[in-house]
């Protein structure tokens, strides 16, 4: 039997796994929120499917996402990242990387945990939308423009909106599954 999945998952087997595994379920553990938000800063600009092919070179290179290593990453450190061909080299981004690290460490110093921080403007619970048809979803909305503000207030980069509302999707802070998708209850 073929289970009905989101449209833009369809077609590429790295994508489907993503989308039935991972997308969308509720992650309220700080490592995998923070590797998250490290993966959606590299995509700005690009597509996901570039960012999934390299996720394992992404956690080798940055140490599986320690958020207190990569915290401490000095020059040489930041110049072996920019000659990885494994992972983007985009060398503000890189850099972002660190400051952000940085960031959710105090963060989490304030709310006890990022995850306490984040799910805070959702009430600790998702939000649960009902498209029919994943083209019809946002990019942003009101809340992730006022989570944007938030963290760049606090000193994170590449926070856009657009970039924490893929966050918010991918770690289930909202359920944009299409409503025929079988995953949609399920999350």
């Amino acid at each position: 039997m073929n289970k009905h999945r989101c449209g833009w998952c369809e077609g590429d087997s790295l994508y489907e796994d993503y989308h039935d595994k991972e997308w969308g379920v509720p992650v309220k553990d700080d490592p995998t929120l923070f590797e998250f938000l490290i993966l959606e800063t590299f995509q700005a600009g690009l597509s996901w499917i570039t960012v999934l092919k390299k996720r394992e070179n992404f956690r080798k290179a940055f140490d599986n996402f320690d958020y207190l290593k990569i915290s401490k990453y000095d020059q040489s450190k930041i110049d072996e990242l920019l000659n990885n061909p494994g992972i983007i080299r985009n060398k503000l981004k890189v850099h972002a990387t660190v400051s952000n690290a940085k960031a959710f460490m105090e963060v989490q110093k304030e709310f006890g945990s990022f995850s306490n921080y984040i799910w805070g403007f959702v009430n600790g619970k998702p939000i649960k939308n009902k498209w029919k048809n994943y083209k019809d979803c946002p990019a942003t909305t009101p809340l992730s423009d006022v989570i944007s503000k938030d963290l760049k207030k606090r000193g994170f980069k590449f926070v856009g909106s657009t970039v924490v509302y893929a966050h918010m999707q991918a770690t289930g802070m909202v359920n944009d599954h299409e409503v025929g998708c079988f995953r949609y209850k399920e999350v």
